[in-house]
């Protein structure tokens, strides 16, 4: 059985533009990552219709094999990132039952999102959200307004977001896999708010409540990265108001925004939490989703 050093880094390929630009963006992650990159082409049916990648192979959409549509893909990640070990494969099958068991054997997988400009950008694909729901392994789904670089020349900002079960979990320990890695300033983010219950208007107390609940953040914070390598820059942020939206506020300008998503046993339906869920529809940059056992 490999190692997770040695398992590859998986992209999802379905000839659309946003899948090529995820193509790009896992080349360099993959290079980074010190990882093979695998290519899958997962669909039911064996010509391409769509215009992409065609347009690039000089043929009429009805002409190009499922063959030719991950070969392409496969010399544009090695013209990326020469020297980089690279695969590819077509599965004929429904590409959320093909990708998720690709997860299994993977480092991690990565898949592009549908949206393009205005409402669209706001709409995640079916494929995405199944995989990103069910996967074993981190799945990386890449935002369609984002430039698809990997790395910032300046280092960057990873954001990851601290809920109630992350210390020492997985979702902190891949935050700091992926701020090493990019040397990036790892932001984490913790959101708090007050009940309107707990408020009251004597003067002298008006700020006890609040300010309770922001210190109890900020302990939050301290212990879930209590362990932090000495060696990654991070900055904590205890925000007031609801987690989605101090998360997606923090990844606009971000490299990657890591939250988690609970595995429950005997659970079919889709496992992702309500935070995760708005943050893979509505951040501006790429999203990490990293399994871990509730």
């Amino acid at each position: 059985m490999r190692t997770m050093e040695e398992r590859p880094l998986v992209v999802g390929v379905d000839g659309s533009e946003p899948s090529l630009r995820a193509v790009d963006w896992a080349a360099d992650e993959a290079a980074v990552r010190g990882v093979p990159l695998r290519l899958v082409y997962a669909c039911l049916w064996e010509r391409y219709e769509g215009a992409a990648l065609a347009h690039d192979l000089g043929e009429p959409s009805r002409r190009v094999l499922p063959q030719d549509l991950v070969g392409a893909a496969a010399d544009r990640a090695r013209t990326r990132q020469p020297g980089l070990t690279v695969s590819a494969d077509v599965v004929f099958e429904e590409p959320e039952y093909a990708l998720v068991r690709e997860a299994r054997q993977a480092s991690a997988l990565v898949v592009g999102s549908r949206g393009r400009s205005g409402l669209a950008e706001m709409l995640l694909g079916s494929v995405s959200l199944t995989v990103a729901a069910h996967a074993e392994c981190p799945v990386i789904v890449l935002r369609g307004n984002h430039d698809m670089r990997a790395l910032s020349p300046d280092g960057g900002r990873v954001v990851v977001g601290v809920g109630e079960d992350t210390k020492d979990s997985a979702v902190v320990r891949f935050a700091y896999e992926e701020a090493r890695r990019r040397g990036a300033v790892l932001e984490a983010v913790r959101a708090w708010r007050c009940p309107a219950h707990e408020t009251t208007d004597h003067p002298l107390l008006a700020d006890a409540p609040a300010r309770l609940h922001r210190e109890q953040a900020e302990e939050a914070l301290t212990e879930a990265l209590q362990d932090a390598p000495p060696d990654i820059g991070i900055e904590r942020r205890a925000v007031e108001g609801h987690p989605r939206r101090a998360l997606v506020d923090a990844a606009q300008g971000a490299d990657l925004l890591i939250v988690g998503a609970r595995r429950r046993a005997g659970h079919l339906g889709l496992q992702l939490g309500r935070v995760t869920h708005a943050a893979l529809h509505h951040a501006s940059c790429p999203v990490a989703v990293v399994p871990h056992e509730a």
